[in-house]
């Protein structure tokens, strides 16, 4: 009896260890997620013949800022560019991506390279991010490179009628255009002029008005203003490109020529006003 019953244990010892080896053979684990990048879009924007924009090869591209100082230094060459192109005072610029960027260190920057603080706004079919700000989780635009932000600041000041008053002024009138800005709705801030105006003195962002200036570009010489009033359509544009073309918003374009929809054809006249549309 001693020996069957020693039998059983070890045959049962047995089959207990097959069974668990069994279990763990078997044994599988769940396969991993694949995390798939989302292709970025890139900005279409065109060279306007003053300087040409880097090519846009879809990567987020940052520069390392770390004082207001090194700020003014990378962009300032940019801003006059600008200044010369669409003839807003290069110290608004400065003044402004420095207010609104936080230096290039504000959360918003950071993470897409707004450095004015621009939100999407119905027509925006680029990239985008979502920040607090008015109320929580708005709609900012994203841009693939600093450069970007800059010239779509550009186009969005002279694409719409709301900040046509200040292209009357003079180029280097920062003081009038700082209260400008204000008065057309640009920031909520009632301070928002003196901060402009402090940030522009404090750091004699007023000599880059000067510099453009001194080299003969004025407010009779931008870009926006020598542009034709009216554009034909050609084989492959959208309301979209030519907006983008002429600094107008696609909402502005079909209103001026009574479009109902984003329906165009080839060979239509379309009436193009850079500086004299609505918001």
């Amino acid at each position: 009896m001693i020996k069957k019953g020693i039998v059983f244990i070890v045959l049962g010892v047995l089959l207990i260890g097959c069974k668990a080896k069994k279990r763990t053979t078997y044994a599988r684990t769940a396969p991993k997620k694949q995390v798939v990048s989302k292709p970025v879009k890139k900005q279409p924007y065109e060279d306007n013949g003053y300087y040409t924009l880097p090519e846009d090869t879809g990567q987020f591209v940052q520069f390392p800022i770390n004082s207001v100082a090194e700020y003014i230094d990378t962009f300032s060459e940019i801003a006059q560019m600008e200044m010369k192109a669409y003839g807003i005072p290069a110290s608004i610029t400065l003044a402004q991506g420095l207010l609104e960027s936080g230096f290039g260190r504000g959360e918003l920057a950071l993470k897409s390279n707004n450095h004015f603080g621009i939100k999407c706004h119905r027509g925006w079919e680029g990239d985008r991010t979502y920040h607090d700000d008015d109320e929580a989780g708005e709609c900012f635009r994203k841009y693939n490179h600093p450069m970007y932000s800059f010239r779509d600041h550009s186009i969005f000041l002279s694409g719409r009628s709301r900040y046509a008053g200040l292209f009357e002024l003079d180029s280097d009138d920062y003081k009038r255009w700082a209260k400008g800005l204000k008065q057309a709705g640009y920031a909520t801030d009632k301070r928002y002029p003196q901060k402009l105006i402090s940030l522009i003195e404090q750091h004699r962002l007023y000599q880059y008005d000067r510099g453009v200036v001194q080299q003969g570009y004025g407010q009779e010489t931008t870009s926006v203003q020598r542009n034709p009033t009216t554009y034909v359509v050609k084989k492959g544009d959208t309301l979209y490109s030519i907006s983008r073309r002429y600094s107008v918003s696609v909402e502005d374009l079909r209103r001026i020529n009574q479009i109902p929809d984003n329906t165009i054809s080839v060979g239509q006249e379309l009436t193009v006003q850079p500086s004299r549309v609505n918001k």
